[in-house]
Parts: structure tokens; C-alpha cells; sequence
């Protein structure tokens, strides 16, 4: 998900820190019942019918039941106001989480690929499942669908990513439990094989989901910015603020959801150190409305100033 593609107006600024967290916490805690039934359910019906397969889906589930509880910290952490040590606040307890989120997912997969060849390496000691295991994979389909469709309508209300993250999560075991599904039905119908060869490819989807979800982390806990749709939003909230004749070296960085802005602003040089300052206030004010700013320095510089030699004033809010 894109949060460019979400109109970025002042009704992000109306979810406080307290809110998104409740609204996080209330989203994973159905999300831990449902998975805490079907990881139980799959693994139990996987052993007893002896399929590979829904017993991957089962462990699949049961890492969702772990993502979960790394939400629910994470989302308690990235609500604390700032502090001495953290004086941009804690948003990026949420980062972390997704990269967490990643990492377990990229384990998971990779034990599900290295289960599945090992018993490819062996056919003829694949059993024919029972179709009990059918039925528990549809009943999965359906729960991690709507599971997925609830967590994502709550994850753009509050334009959170690390709760688009564990809705895709739960997504990527629908996709999962379908595969399964797939492998039993040839299972069932005299094609052993296609047991484990569904847990292998659930272990693909899987990883490479988890090595997405890593990578876009890491690179936002070093400090990268926004695309440039967002950028150029931001840039004409200030040029259209009443006394800004120019704006330029916009920089944002990532802070969890939100964002640190850096920009240069230009006002007329013959007015005073003050009406310069109540300038900036106004224009940052203007961009903490209308989009997901957590802090806005900016640097005031004189436009069409004579002796162009002099520092500019600078002034940070």
C-alpha cells in the first residue's frame, strides 16, 4: 500500500498516537483469536490426516500468532510522547516491527522450503491425506480473507504500514491456505506429490513476502524519504502560504508513519526578523495540518535581497 494514494488532508492529523495504538491493538487482538484457533486446528488435522502441507500452514498461522504480539509492543512503545532520548518520539518502534515481521516471515519460509525437499527427496514416503485436511485448508481460505480485509480497512483508516504489514501477513497465509488446498485436491485425487510440492511453494510466497517486507523497513530506519508526489504536496502547501515567495531543498526522512521535513522558505528581504519568523510559523502550521508531519524545521531566506552576501535567517520551530 501507498500512502501517497490516500488523499494526505488534515484527517490524518485527527488520529492522535493513543488512537492509532487503539486501533492497532483492537485489530491484532481478533487477529491473535482467529489465528490462535486455526494454527491449532491446522496442526492438529495436519498431523492426524499426514499432510505436509496444512501442517506448514498450520506453522504459517502460528507465526502470525507471534506477529501479533510483536504489533501489539510495538504499537504500546510508538505512542510514548518524546523524550530526552528519543526527541522525535517513539514512531519508529513501528519500523521496527515491520522489520521484525520481515525477518519472521523469511525464517518461516526458508523452514518451509527446506521441509518440503526433504520430502521430495523421498516420494514414496508421502502418504495419502484424509480429506478432513481439505476442508480445514477452505475453512482457512475464508478466515485469513476476511481477517485480511478487516486489518486493511482499519490499517487506511489510520494510515498505519506497520498494520498494512500484518494484514498482508495475514493476507500471504489466504494465498498459503489456497496453495494447500490446490496440493491436497491432487493429493486426494492420486498425485501424492502435490502435498509437499504446495509446501514448498507456500515456503516461496512466504520468504519472498518477508524479504519485501525486511527490505522496505531497513530502508526507512535509514532515514529514507518520501516519493516525490508526497514531497511536492508538502512543497505547495508552503509556497501557498501567505508570504512565502519561494521554496526550495525540501528534505524529509522517515519517522514510523510520519515525518521529519527540512525546507527553505523565501520572504521578502525588507521586512523584519519577526514578520520572517510569524511567516515560518504559519506555513509550518499550515503543513502539520494537511499532512503527516511530525516535526517541520524551517530556514528563512531573503528573496532578491541586494547584497546577497549576508546570512540568512534561520529559524527553527
Amino acid at each position: 500500500m501507498n500512502f501517497a494514494d490516500i488523499d494526505d488532508t488534515s484527517e490524518h492529523a485527527s488520529h492522535s498516537p493513543s488512537e492509532r495504538a487503539a486501533a492497532a491493538s483492537r485489530s491484532t487482538w481478533v487477529s491473535v483469536a482467529v489465528n490462535l484457533v486455526l494454527s491449532t486446528t491446522q496442526i492438529v488435522v495436519g498431523v492426524l490426516a499426514k499432510s505436509q502441507g496444512l501442517i506448514a500452514d498450520g506453522i504459517h498461522s502460528l507465526s502470525d500468532l507471534v506477529a501479533d504480539f510483536v504489533v501489539l509492543f510495538a504499537g504500546h512503545h510508538a505512542k510514548k510522547d518524546a523524550d530526552e532520548d528519543h526527541p522525535y518520539g517513539h514512531q519508529r518502534f513501528e519500523t521496527a516491527a515491520s522489520l521484525a515481521l520481515g525477518a519472521l516471515l523469511l525464517a518461516v519460509g526458508v523452514g518451509m522450503i527446506w521441509s518440503a525437499l526433504q520430502k521430495l527427496e523421498s516420494p514414496g514416503s508421502i502418504p495419502t491425506v484424509h480429506v478432513t485436511a481439505l476442508w480445514v485448508a477452505l475453512i482457512a481460505i475464508a478466515s485469513k480473507e476476511l481477517l485480511f480485509r478487516y486489518m486493511l480497512r482499519v490499517a487506511k483508516a489510520v494510515k498505519s504500514s506497520m498494520l498494512v504489514a500484518n494484514a498482508w501477513h495475514a493476507r500471504s497465509d489466504a494465498a498459503s491456505s489456497l496453495v494447500v488446498s490446490i496440493g491436497l485436491i491432487g493429493n486426494l485425487l492420486g498425485y501424492p506429490l502435490l502435498d509437499p510440492i504446495a509446501a514448498l511453494i507456500v515456503g516461496f510466497m512466504v520468504g519472498k513476502m518477508g524479504w519485501s517486507f525486511s527490505w522496505d523497513a531497513l530502508h526507512d530506519l535509514m532515514d529514507r524519504g518520501l516519493d516525490e508526489a508526497e514531497v511536492q504536496a508538502i512543497r505547495d502547501t508552503l509556497s501557498s502560504s501567505p508570504g512565502v515567495l519561494g521554496v526550495h531543498d525540501v528534505r524529509t526522512r522517515k519517522m514510523g508513519d510520519m515525518v521529519v521535513v527540512d525546507a527553505h522558505i523565501e520572504v521578502n528581504a525588507d521586512i523584519t526578523v519577526e514578520a520572517g519568523h510569524n511567516i515560518a510559523v504559519a506555513a509550518r502550521q499550515a503543513v502539520m495540518q494537511r499532512h503527516r508531519v511530525l516535526n517541520l524545521m524551517t530556514h528563512v531566506d531573503p528573496a532578491h535581497r541586494p547584497d546577497g552576501d549576508h546570512e540568512p535567517l534561520t529559524a527553527q520551530h
